[in-house]
């Protein structure tokens, strides 16, 4: 079957509420721009949520950035599935490597997020990857393996195929390194036959797996253009309208709506 290709942004703690407002009028003007064949996401600070749940073009979906495991309780600071759903919020990202690094959210702790996700309705953006040290004493494969079958070990072969992993290599997330488009594929590919041992081959080829780590307009194209990289989790580049089109179109190979 033929998987759709995604572009997510996140901006992680990046723009105000006006700021978002700015992008997401000016991203309006170019939405014609925006290839009809590809799905689109932005994932804001929990407080642009609402705000770009109105203004947004309506081909550009919204995620959120985190979100608790419980539902309700004192956790001063967190964020339920249920309140960021109720501002729009089709996806979220769930261990992301600034969380598991900066923050110390654990295989567990990501575990039960993902699990808490597709209960509340949200679709989960599963991150995994290694660090330098990781790569450098050839942990990649087992670290990835890792993350990705305890982070969807909850879920039924039918939940994990509408889910998203998105594969980033700690190492270079905002550091202007990247693997090579091959180098990427090789361990997308990896993560794809573990999701095909533990939930079955038609969910492994439905699953969307993406790859992040500096994406830009420069070398986006030579990601999504491997068999097994379903699109990209972008950071940085995904802040300014130009360069978020600009990926757009060239995922599309120049193709508008």
């Amino acid at each position: 079957m033929t998987r759709r290709k995604m572009l997510i942004g996140n901006w992680k703690m990046y723009k105000t509420v006006a700021e978002a407002r700015a992008f997401a009028e000016q991203l309006g003007r170019s939405a014609h721009l925006l290839a009809d064949s590809l799905d689109y996401a932005i994932c804001p600070p929990v407080t642009a949520l609402q705000t770009l749940r109105v203004v947004l073009p309506t081909k550009v979906a919204l995620g959120a950035q985190n979100i608790y495991f419980e539902q309700q309780g004192a956790f001063t600071g967190e964020v339920s599935a249920e309140m960021v759903r109720e501002l729009g919020a089709r996806y979220v990202i769930v261990g992301h490597s600034e969380r598991r690094n900066l923050f110390g959210e654990s295989d567990e702790w990501v575990r039960q997020k993902v699990h808490t996700a597709v209960a509340s309705g949200l679709t989960p953006i599963l991150c995994v990857g290694e660090d330098l040290r990781q790569r450098e004493q050839n942990e990649t494969m087992s670290v990835v393996e890792r993350q990705t079958m305890s982070g969807l070990s909850d879920l039924t072969g039918e939940q994990v195929a509408t889910a998203v992993i998105a594969y980033e290599p700690v190492w270079a997330i905002g550091s202007g390194m990247t693997p090579s488009p091959e180098q990427a594929e090789e361990v997308i590919a990896h993560i794809r036959r573990v999701v095909s041992d533990t939930k079955g081959q038609e969910t492994a080829k439905q699953i969307r797996i993406l790859y992040g780590g500096s994406v830009k307009p420069n070398n986006i194209a030579g990601f999504v253009a491997q068999p097994n990289i379903d699109g990209a989790l972008v950071g940085g580049a995904s802040l300014e309208v130009e360069s978020f089109v600009a990926m757009a179109q060239a995922m599309a190979g120049g193709e508008q709506s």
